[in-house]
């Protein structure tokens, strides 16, 4: 783990030697930072960090590699070869010839199969190309390959390629207080602003108070509303899944649209749009809100912006029962659809370099929805997205 730490600093761009490297393993041999978690981090810290502008790219990389531990002896006993890993060891992967030759199912048959799976599989399977289980090349199971599958039983994704997840699954709201790395995002988004003076007269109007007081020969207080951003923004973020890659990212857009827009609404979805929207990532299962309310309880004069990868299988998007967690009635396009005619200023944000966008159908599906108004998380895309927005 502590060689894990090392080389991800390195990958950061954060320019750490072996010499320090090993330099904070003498440390931690004399007892420096005593087993607490805490300690380590401040001797670290002060052993490979030369240049206070790599602290936030150290503290990334620390709370990334070290997550969950709560002393240093949790570490090192990590530092042994984990029985996870042993357990991966009986995964099968294969050479791009071998994908190749498995056969895609395709919507319809790959359900009915599975039913009949269920039905006839009495235990455990491991490997193979037929049963549910691990590894192998069967469309259903876990820590396998199948370009259509069913995947059951497994934490994270490995190939994105599932159809369905048969799994509950727990996703992690935004964290809006993150300090952002890129602070050219917030001047991006200034690019969508409409000023005007609402609300209480909490202010201090210090033109008309000077004005009034030479006139009236008096002190003539005069107070005004706050000038505020009066645009308003509804945002609709793609959690979990492949969108764990991008968590960082889109934390820092989520942080700075929070400080610029004074009116800003947001909910979650997963993959793409249906009938049921959430606020909370914890609750998404018990509190979820109907996307029809959502559409009834915002005007048209919203702007809206959906941020999101835009990766799924193609099911997902064109299908009745497509969605990879539940079955939707009616297809996520209609959803989508209903929010384009709804709000006709709105735009995708892509955290996917462009270069990628045409390998994806799913992608190109979206892309066209919006009518290409699909931009890449970018200081370029983001201000041709809020230039979008103002037509």
């Amino acid at each position: 783990m502590f060689l894990q730490f090392f080389t991800s600093l390195r990958d950061a761009q954060v320019p750490v030697t072996l010499r320090e490297y090993l330099t904070l393993m003498e440390a931690l041999d004399a007892d420096l930072a005593d087993y607490t978690v805490e300690n380590f981090y401040y001797l670290s810290r002060a052993s490979l960090v030369k240049d206070e502008r790599n602290l936030d790219k150290f503290d990334r990389v620390f709370g990334s590699v070290f997550k969950g531990l709560e002393s240093l002896l949790d570490a090192m006993e990590k530092a042994e070869i984990p029985e996870e890993w042993l357990k991966k060891l009986a995964e099968k992967y294969l050479t791009e010839e071998e994908k190749k030759q498995i056969e895609a199912m395709g919507w319809d048959k790959l359900m009915e199969t599975l039913k009949k799976r269920l039905e006839e599989q009495k235990g455990r399977h491991q490997g193979g190309s037929k049963w549910i289980g691990t590894a192998g090349t069967s469309p259903f199971g876990a820590h396998g390959y199948n370009p259509e599958g069913v995947r059951i039983g497994q934490e994270k994704n490995r190939n994105n390629r599932a159809v369905k997840v048969w799994d509950k699954r727990e996703f992690k709201d935004l964290d809006g207080n993150v300090e952002l790395g890129i602070r050219n995002i917030k001047v991006a988004l200034r690019r969508l602003r409409k000023f005007a003076r609402t609300g209480a007269p909490d202010e201090l109007d210090l033109d008309t108070t000077i004005r009034e007081t030479a006139n009236h020969g008096y002190l003539d207080v005069h107070m005004r509303p706050e000038r505020r951003n009066a645009v308003k923004l509804l945002v609709f973020f793609d959690i979990g899944g492949s969108m764990d890659a991008h968590i960082e990212q889109v934390e820092e857009l989520f942080s700075a649209a929070k400080s610029e827009f004074k009116h800003m609404e947001y909910f979650y979805f997963h993959n793409c749009l249906y009938e049921g929207v959430w606020k909370q990532n914890k609750r998404r299962f018990t509190d979820r809100t109907p996307t029809w309310d959502v559409l009834h309880k915002y005007p048209h004069d919203y702007k809206v912006v959906f941020v999101g990868d835009a990766s799924m299988s193609p099911y997902e998007i064109m299908v009745p029962g497509g969605s990879v967690e539940h079955v939707n009635e009616e297809p996520g396009s209609i959803w989508l659809d209903r929010i384009i005619r709804t709000y006709p200023h709105a735009v995708w944000l892509n955290p996917v370099q462009q270069k990628h966008w045409d390998y994806s159908e799913s992608t190109t599906i979206i892309k066209r929805i919006f009518t290409n108004r699909m931009y890449p998380i970018t200081i370029e895309g983001l201000e041709a997205a809020m230039k979008e927005l103002t037509h």
